[in-house]
């Protein structure tokens, strides 16, 4: 709570007043404040548009070794200020807090969606802006996901990942539109732990794949959206 005040009185108050995180804006306190852009070594395979809410350096370099060329922009970047970058793929970045006070990037994404024929990714935050989108529903989880041990149940290769994860919100799997179909489950909780569009080059996870040091269960997942780049502009 504090480092300076030891009057435990009036530590007990400022805690008590504490305004919590549900509707607070707090993508926007941690954006860049203007759009940069990482190259990879060599040719890149493909250029990402990279939507800040809060992006960890580690997934920028991840998408770097995957062999794309990443454009940072700032969160309230406009779906057509985007696409004049001319990126081959969208990725919207993990981020702190509640999402659905996110309207500016809700509406972007939506705009993206049904405008831009284009592969797309989201990671946790990133995830939930992506559900909000399509119209999912997103509820505060009685208990976060915290750590590097959260147990999750891939659904196509029926196998158990171990993965890093930092979320206090989820998305409801039954408020997901019949396009989209969901890839992974929290095995703790059941929470919507991935999904994927069932005809379109879009998919997001709740977890953090580029966590270091570990684990590295969903790290492909990079190398994958490259490639989904490349053949989607072949």
């Amino acid at each position: 709570v504090s480092t300076t005040e030891s009057d435990a009185d009036a530590l007990v108050e400022r805690a008590r007043a504490w305004e919590g995180l549900e509707g607070r804006d707090l993508a926007q306190e941690v954006t860049c404040d203007e759009t940069y852009v990482v190259e990879p070594e060599g040719e890149a395979r493909a250029h990402v548009v990279a939507f800040d809410f809060g992006i960890k350096r580690n997934i920028v370099r991840k998408l770097v070794e995957a062999g794309c060329r990443v454009t940072v922009v700032p969160a309230t970047t406009t779906a057509a200020e985007a696409m004049a970058l001319q990126p081959d793929g969208i990725f919207l970045s993990n981020g702190p807090g509640d999402p659905r006070p996110l309207h500016y990037a809700i509406d972007t994404a939506k705009e993206l969606i049904a405008t831009a024929d284009l592969p797309m990714f989201g990671i946790c935050l990133g995830h939930e802006i992506l559900g909000l989108a399509f119209g999912a529903e997103i509820y505060k989880l009685k208990f976060g996901h915290r750590g590097a041990n959260q147990p999750i149940k891939e659904h196509a290769s029926d196998r158990i990942l171990i993965t890093s994860e930092n979320h206090g919100w989820g998305i409801k799997g039954d408020s997901l539109p019949p396009m989209l179909e969901i890839t992974r489950n929290n095995l703790n909780d059941g929470c919507v732990e991935g999904f994927q569009h069932r005809e379109r080059p879009i998919f997001s996870i709740q977890c953090h794949p580029e966590a270091s040091p570990g684990p590295h269960d969903s790290d492909h997942l990079f190398s994958y959206f490259a490639e989904l780049m490349q053949r989607h502009t072949a």
